[in-house]
């Protein structure tokens, strides 16, 4: 997941499929996004990108630093200022749905059916040649694309699915970044995961004002476990500069990733904020009273980057530009010395 400059941000999930998905090296989901954000100045520019790109060099490859590849297909959300899609691929192959109006969440598994606003023109083709739709009548992507035999996860991803969607709808008309971040956090849903192999690996929420004179907002946690971890206020501007202390190390011309083969070895990638925080966390589970302490700490800093977030939207606070650009810095500073 990320964002970029111009308000385009894009979230990606893993589906399997009848096409096969190749072991070979190709683009992973994480390239097609970043790639996107790199590009685009839209959210349907940025569907442009990644359907162009799929097209010339495919997807596939291994996604984890292991010997034994774990591959995958691609769904993406995309959205900017006043445009949302929804964006799901099988190979070359790709569906997308424009979101008129609501709210739409993808987990682990094609979701979109009859509703398509464009596809690959090989498309329906191509299922008709696989004996996969009869060639007349409906054409439901999901339902023609997605595998017989679903693998477990993916029949896990279901009920998440279903879970994510009907959270929202509880909450439709009334969305707010707060109320996003307690979906993000809930755990009974699965929406929020820390075990079975997998974790929610970070987490963000981004306001989009429609009105382009005020600035998009974007809430990273840049930590595991979003319901012990703080959202914290990102804004792309003049005085933007990175945060050192949630930037991996690189490991240059040894690193596994360049030599061939690849990930034959591992190194630790973890970045100095992650360390801090599972050891934070490691505190939370084992003293109850200072684990509680430490908690409210990171929903006291939390509440402050929500009410900075408010006023700046309000017109209540205009901070110069190289003070909107280190927002996010400063709250990474204060998290870090929280755990000290």
């Amino acid at each position: 997941m990320g964002a970029n400059e111009h308000g385009v941000c894009i979230g990606n999930e893993a589906v399997w499929t009848k096409e096969p998905v190749g072991e070979g090296e190709a683009l992973l989901g994480m390239d097609l996004l970043r790639l996107a954000l790199e590009r685009s100045s839209s959210a349907r520019e940025a569907l442009h990108v990644i359907t162009g790109l799929l097209e010339h060099y495919g997807q596939g490859g291994g996604c984890r630093e292991d010997p034994t590849p774990f591959c995958y297909h691609n769904t993406f959300l995309l959205a900017d200022r006043t445009e949302a899609w929804v964006l799901e691929t099988a190979g070359r192959l790709w569906a997308a749905q424009r979101i008129q109006e609501g709210a739409r969440n993808i987990s682990n598994q094609l979701s979109i059916g009859t509703d398509i606003s464009a596809e690959h023109p090989d498309l329906r083709t191509h299922a008709q040649a696989q004996g996969w739709w009869g060639g007349q009548g409906t054409f439901d992507f999901a339902q023609v694309f997605s595998l017989t035999q679903q693998p477990v996860r993916m029949e896990a991803a279901k009920a998440r699915f279903q879970a994510g969607r009907e959270l929202l709808q509880q909450q439709q008309g009334g969305i707010t970044a707060e109320v996003m971040m307690d979906i993000l956090r809930n755990k009974e849903s699965g929406i929020c995961m820390d075990s079975g192999g997998f974790r929610t690996t970070a987490s963000m929420v981004s306001i989009l004002p429609q009105d382009p004179t005020q600035p998009c907002i974007h809430f990273l946690t840049a930590t595991p476990d979003p319901s012990r971890s703080v959202f914290k206020p990102f804004i792309f501007g003049a005085g933007t500069a990175q945060a050192p202390q949630v930037l991996s190390p690189t490991f240059g011309a040894q690193d596994p990733i360049r030599t061939v083969p690849r990930f034959q070895t591992q190194v630790d990638r973890r970045h100095t904020l992650y360390c801090e925080h599972q050891k934070a966390l490691g505190l939370m589970d084992r003293e109850q009273n200072q684990g509680q302490q430490l908690r409210q700490k990171q929903r006291d800093l939390e509440q402050e980057g929500l009410e900075a977030a408010r006023g700046l939207l309000a017109g209540e606070w205009a901070p110069p530009p190289q003070e909107l650009g280190g927002l996010f810095q400063a709250f990474v500073e204060r998290e870090s010395q929280a755990y000290a």
